[in-house]
């Protein structure tokens, strides 16, 4: 299935100036520590991913323990980028 983000993405979202960098972060991020592992069903996790994409969500929290089993998040994830 082909993905076609939506077009309003970033203007839907307050983004927040972090310290004087210049970055800009999301009002709200998505963390991945439950429905992202490898005993998820991984289309309800892409779909989760995607919608929050598109609702101007660019920060994604992933760390080495999420899943279960621990790390199978950053799978997920990496599996989400690559087939989108």
């Amino acid at each position: 299935m082909n993905y076609i983000p939506n077009d309003s993405r970033y203007t839907a979202m307050t983004y927040n100036r972090t310290g004087r960098s210049g970055l800009k972060l999301p009002a709200v991020s998505l963390g991945l520590w439950h429905n992202f592992g490898g005993v998820d069903t991984f289309s309800n996790s892409r779909s989760m991913v995607l919608h929050a994409f598109d609702l101007g969500i660019t920060h994604f929290d992933l760390a080495n323990n999420y899943g279960p089993p621990p790390g199978s998040a950053e799978e997920t994830f990496g599996q989400i980028l690559t087939k989108t």
